[in-house]
């Protein structure tokens, strides 16, 4: 036994996700809490302060919400018609909202007062947002403008004009407060500077623009629309640097977290997707019961929250156990321990006798019938069919398996019992990548070992065979499906190819010749 070479059950087990440390960080949030409002939630804005409450815009109303009870504690109802697009002032203590009524209003949060009234739009507002450092907002409305307004007169400052449809984002600079961004569902951005009270920059996205978003540091910002982000280089006149396409329907939404290094984008197909800000790659992804219309993070990341279409609100708080104030003491325990152990000349491992497996036992027997019918155990088969796969694998290298499925009169029961047990086995995994080609090879051998017997098959067998041959027609359609597919996408890629070729030719014969002529000069 002690030679005896165990079966490799793992080089078919389903891989997970790799355990990164973003991994770890993000799946610390909990299960999301679903509240539910009274119709499709517009925006989600948390406030910069403690505790970090988030205000919820939904209908006639701007709740503001603990992010600990999942409860209102504020409720701005001071809304004839629709409101949106509500968002917090950098000291957490006034509220600015557009609305249906054509109107922006401005709120105390403490007392839910109304402070301030906007007039002048001729159109629903849809966002808002505070200018930094000054005692002014921007509205963007869909009356195809962009208002600055002074907040102690009420007065409009600016009023910037140039889209041809409504306008539903918009973003102020955090460093510069002059530089406003615009998007519309034109498909253009646009930048707008309140010194010159001009358009600076203008910027195609392609799709119309849902959502805007600036970078930490000003120099860049990021567009939504349709299934794609896009990244523009502010510092370069707006030249686009690239584009991100993870989702497979519309991008309604993107915020920043953890400090302004990583990126969050909701989508209508349900998926929050999170970017590591260097390299734009997706760290991780939260997935939600419905399309999502907006998403808001708190600050120090302890809880993301998600408006879906259907009205609810899908609140993930960070656990408990995992606070930042517990971690460091853990951290540092495991770097003393490592010190510790780092002065020992030699660790001797615990050894761990593993439990021999049944069949296992079976093959160190040769008594393969037996090692077969305890891979089709059905803890086996449900649970771990990677270890079924691995005991025919085993089989067939051995070629045991006419040896196992060879009738004998004798046997009749047990035969039957196996020749179902292995059949409804290829019906259930054949269709699983990790197992498809092999099972279509021992699937292939199993009918030509029963052959001969198929007739004298029970109809119980007959008709789970039938459906093995449906299954694999299916398979093999959808096969011929992909190669087809496969081949328009080569052939589109090749005429790609061959046309930037062409134009690289081109560009150089012109280039030649003007050098030419410039010699010849």
């Amino acid at each position: 036994m002690a030679h005896f070479k165990r079966l490799n059950t793992k080089i078919y087990e389903a891989k997970g996700p790799d355990v990164t440390p973003d991994f770890i960080y993000w799946k610390q949030l909990t299960q999301p809490v679903l509240v539910k409002e009274f119709g499709p939630i517009d925006h989600i804005d948390f406030s910069p302060k403690e505790p970090h409450h988030f205000a919820v815009t939904c209908s006639v109303r701007v709740q503001i919400y603990n992010p600990i009870t999942k409860l209102v504690t504020k409720n701005l109802s001071r809304f004839r018609e629709n409101a949106y697009g509500a968002v917090f002032r950098s000291d957490g203590t006034l509220i600015v909202a557009g609305g249906e009524e054509k109107n922006i209003k401005i709120f105390d949060v403490s007392t839910k007062s109304m402070l301030r009234l906007f007039k002048g739009h001729s159109a629903p507002v849809h966002r808002v947002a505070f200018v930094n450092r000054e005692p002014q907002i921007v509205s963007f409305s869909d009356d195809k403008s962009v208002k600055v307004w002074d907040i102690p007169t009420e007065n409009t400052l600016h009023t910037f004009e140039g889209h041809n449809d409504y306008i539903r984002a918009g973003q102020v600079s955090p460093d510069v407060p002059n530089i406003v961004l615009s998007g519309s569902y034109d498909s253009i951005i646009k930048m707008w500077d309140t010194r010159t009270a001009k358009e600076v920059m203008t910027m195609d996205h392609k799709s119309p623009v849902e959502s805007l978003l600036f970078m930490p540091n000003g120099g860049m910002f990021l567009s939504s629309g349709g299934t794609d982000i896009k990244i523009w280089d502010v510092l370069a006149g707006g030249k686009l640097r690239g584009a991100l396409a993870q989702h497979h329907k519309t991008v309604t939404c993107l915020k920043l977290g953890s400090g302004g290094k990583r990126l969050l984008s909701g989508s209508l197909d349900r998926h929050v997707k999170i970017y590591d800000v260097s390299t734009f790659k997706v760290v991780h992804t939260l997935d939600f019961p419905n399309a999502i219309l907006s998403l808001g993070i708190a600050p120090d990341d302890s809880t993301v929250v998600a408006g879906l279409s259907d009205g609810v609100i899908a609140v993930q708080r960070r656990s408990e156990e995992t606070t930042s104030e517990k971690r460091p003491k853990k951290v540092a325990f495991n770097y003393k321990f490592h010190d510790i152990l780092s002065n020992v000349d030699e660790i001797v491992p615990d050894l761990q006798n593993e439990k021999e497996a049944k069949y296992d036992y079976y093959f160190r027997k040769f008594e393969y019938a037996k090692a077969l019918k305890a891979a089709l155990m059905p803890y086996v088969v449900n649970k771990h069919p990677e270890r079924t796969v691995a005991v025919l694998r085993e089989l067939q290298k051995r070629k045991g398996l006419p040896k196992v499925l060879k009738y004998k009169d004798s046997n009749l029961p047990n035969w039957l019992t196996t020749i179902k047990q292995l059949v409804r086995f290829f019906i259930s995994h054949i269709t699983d990548q990790r197992f498809t080609r092999f099972l279509v090879s021992i699937a292939d051998q199993f009918i030509d070992i029963i052959a001969d017997r198929v007739d004298a098959l029970p109809s119980d067998i007959g008709l789970l065979l039938v459906q093995l041959y449906e299954v694999l027609n299916r398979e093999n359609n959808l096969a011929m499906e992909l190669a087809m597919v496969e081949g328009m996408m080569q052939t589109l890629l090749y005429a790609q190819v061959t046309a930037e070729t062409d134009n690289e030719i081109n560009y150089k014969l012109v280039k030649t010749g003007e050098n030419n002529a410039i010699s010849a000069k």
